[in-house]
């Protein structure tokens, strides 16, 4: 447990922390590094994107996304998907097993319109801590709101690896019927 931080000099240090991170950190980590409630540090993360910021938060923690850095992605596609929740772990293994990294889930809701959520999963390691926090959260997928109907922006570094991953998601039926 680090010492209790205040205000400027706490936003200060989880933007160090961030940036220094290979991986995500969650509200509950950086919590006990500037001594505060995860609360604090929601607010926090907030002040920071105000201030335009890059912090991406996902479902394994919070990321500073680096505008600069040089990426292996340089395809991106959106794929329009539909299945139940006991098909969820397989259409996140299906994909980042050809490659593929899972950005976002975006479901069109009639009363709110678009509501996106990142999710960063690029590994069978970020989906299974993904199915994990589902399972022990108890919350609900967005595709729930829409009868499973739901978006993914998918990356990946090459155009090939993401034909052979999107067709790999049609033939396993995850994919919306575009008849």
């Amino acid at each position: 447990m680090g010492q209790k931080l205040i205000g400027e000099q706490r936003r200060a240090r989880i933007l160090e922390l961030l940036k220094q991170s290979s991986g995500p950190l969650t509200g509950s980590e950086l919590a006990q590094n500037a001594s505060v409630s995860r609360q604090v540090i929601v607010q926090d993360i907030a002040l920071l994107k105000a201030r335009n910021e890059p912090i991406i938060p996902t479902s394994q923690g919070y990321i500073y996304h680096r505008l600069n850095d040089a990426s292996p992605v340089q395809v991106e596609q959106i794929v329009a998907c539909q299945h139940d929740a006991a098909h969820t772990e397989s259409e996140l293994l299906l994909m980042v097993d050809y490659g593929l990294s899972v950005k976002n889930v975006i479901v069109e809701h009639a009363l709110y319109g678009e509501i996106t959520a990142q999710l960063q999963i690029r590994t069978r390691k970020d989906v299974e801590a993904f199915m994990q926090k589902m399972r022990s959260s108890g919350a609900s997928y967005l595709f729930e709101l829409t009868g499973g109907v739901h978006l993914h922006t998918l990356c990946a570094p090459s155009q090939q690896m993401m034909d052979e991953g999107v067709a790999a998601l049609r033939e396993a039926g995850f994919l919306v019927n575009e008849a």
